[in-house]
């Protein structure tokens, strides 16, 4: 609700002067209902009718700018992947209901702790609960649609990422963990996807020029270091790492808008220098780049750390993936911060005035520090990306969950100094490696391209996923499987009535016109007995 509020704010500056700013922040409220709505849920019932009303909100706030066929191809692109994992979600509440007559998540929680929920049903159903939680938090393989939500307004691009709709699909299974912690086989799956996740999201970041889609593809790979930490038994962790990435990737998408406010784009090689004439921007910027990398003492350093130990704990392949990750994290997040904000000033993007959703106010050949009604979030943000992570303390923040599950939580391992130290040179390690090459120039990203040239064309190419989803599902299984649907109904079932009703009329012509022999004794008999007929039938039903 916090980070809500200082979104909404913002927006009163991001947004002035569109057209649809009315529609704007009717969209916005649906949306933040919904999410609120899903949170108080307490039966699976009410929960799916918030999920869908999400989902539906996340669709008319991306497509906001439905004039332009990006923008709305990127809502139907949302709105139909986020509904392939909501068909395991809606069987897994059929399945519950069927087999135990029950939806309210405390009953449920109780089945699975007495073990009445058990063997293939609580397999099926953890993993139904999980297919829901791929798609809107957006995980390997249905992670596709949220790098095009881009396409919506900034301010929509922050609350998505931060605390509305990839955080329900942690929340979903966060809330379920006592099923999911029950079942083994699905919490092996959870792991291992979250680290597919982590690591789709790190390198697909790496290649990156929009600086929405570095974010972007960050968020993918930080719910994957969620799902991740479900899947090790870290419940409390999990959960605390979506609390502090709520600050930190709520002030970088801030951040980023400030930037295309003073420059009028998001491609990072038209940037460069800002960190002189947006100073506040800049260090708030970096604040949250910090925190993001999980640099000590900021909020990301002691959740994703965290992660770290309970990995290293519990599944050390899952920790090397995480370990590895983090250094991919650092080194995208710097690279975007020395193209957008060092170096030297490459004029921003020119004005189109004919621009119906233009919300550009300025000249990005002079870029200028935004309004204190956009500066003034962000700086309360970066408080939250400062000092959220220090509730960990103590275990303060694990003790506060803890009343939320029943059963109680594993013993989670104590603060390990070596896991800390070694997350921490990892982190430094890629910040330095962009500083090597994105500022100082000691090695060129040009000769590094093509030395490793097949690598780079397929992570720009998205590991071709996109590609294979549209020829496979969208044109081959959709579209062309469709179309076939479609003639096949049109030939029988419209064609067939139609040809049947004429049919039928043609054999009725054909027995019936033997009846008409034009002999008018014939004809005579036939009225004669229709009269007898008659009358023996009032006579019945009126007897004198």
């Amino acid at each position: 609700s916090s980070v809500s509020l200082l979104v909404q704010v913002y927006s009163q500056g991001y947004m002035e002067g569109d057209p649809g700013y009315g529609r704007y922040y009717a969209y916005m409220s649906l949306f933040i209902t919904a999410m609120l709505g899903l949170v108080l849920a307490d039966n699976l019932f009410m929960l799916f009718i918030f999920w869908e009303l999400v989902g539906l909100s996340s669709y008319l706030l991306i497509g906001f700018w439905f004039h332009k066929p990006s923008a709305a191809s990127a809502a139907k692109k949302a709105f139909i992947v986020t509904r392939i994992g909501d068909l395991g979600l809606l069987a897994a509440i059929l399945l519950i209901w069927t087999r135990h007559d029950t939806l309210a998540i405390h009953e449920i929680h109780d089945l699975a702790l007495t073990g009445a929920l058990a063997g293939t049903t609580l397999t099926l159903f953890g993993l139904g609960l999980f297919a829901g939680a791929v798609g809107k938090s957006a995980q390997f393989p249905l992670h596709v649609w949220l790098p095009d939500a881009m396409e919506g307004p900034t301010p929509v691009s922050a609350l998505i990422h931060a605390a509305t709709m990839v955080a329900a699909g942690v929340y979903l299974l966060a809330r379920f963990f006592p099923v999911i912690e029950a079942s083994p086989d699905a919490l092996n799956v959870v792991g291992w996807i979250g680290a597919a996740t982590v690591a789709v999201g790190a390198s697909l970041a790496l290649v990156q020029t929009d600086l929405k889609r570095v974010l972007a593809y960050s968020t993918i790979s930080q719910l994957g270091y969620m799902m991740l930490a479900l899947g090790v038994f870290g419940y409390a962790v999990a959960v605390f790492h979506l609390f502090t990435h709520a600050f930190f990737k709520a002030l970088l998408f801030l951040g980023s808008g400030s930037v295309n406010h003073a420059t009028n784009t998001f491609d990072m090689r038209l940037m460069g220098g800002l960190r002189t004439v947006m100073p506040i921007t800049f260090w708030t910027f970096l604040i949250g780049t910090l925190s993001l990398s999980g640099i000590f003492p900021l909020a990301g350093f002691w959740s994703k750390d965290e992660i770290l130990l309970e990995a290293w704990v519990n599944n050390k392949g899952l920790y090397a993936v995480a370990a590895i990750a983090s250094f991919v994290t650092a080194l995208y997040m710097f690279r975007a911060i020395f193209l957008t904000f060092f170096g030297t000033y490459k004029g921003g993007e020119a004005v189109d005035h004919e621009d119906e959703d233009s919300h550009f106010h300025g000249d990005p050949a002079h870029p200028h520090e935004s309004s204190w009604v956009m500066t003034v979030p962000l700086l309360i943000l970066t408080a939250g990306a400062i000092a959220a992570g220090w509730w960990a303390w103590g275990k303060e923040f694990h003790h506060f969950v803890e009343a939320a599950v029943p059963g109680g939580l594993h013993k989670a391992p104590d603060f390990s100094y070596w896991i800390a130290i070694t997350s921490s040179l990892i982190a430094l390690a890629g910040i330095g490696t962009a500083w090597a090459i994105y500022h100082r120039g000691l090695v060129s990203s040009a000769e590094i391209r093509k030395i490793a040239f097949p690598l780079v064309a397929l992570l720009e190419n998205k590991f071709f996923l996109d590609d294979l989803y549209e020829r496979a599902f969208a044109v081959q299984a959709f579209q062309r499987g469709w179309n076939r649907l479609v003639e096949v109904f049109d030939t029988t079932a419209v064609d067939g009535a139609v040809n049947g009703v004429g049919w039928v009329g043609t054999q009725s012509s054909r027995v019936l016109r033997h009846a008409q022999t034009g002999q008018v004794q014939l004809y005579g008999v036939g009225i004669a007995a229709g009269v007898f007929i008659v009358a023996i039938i009032v006579f019945i039903a009126n007897p004198l």
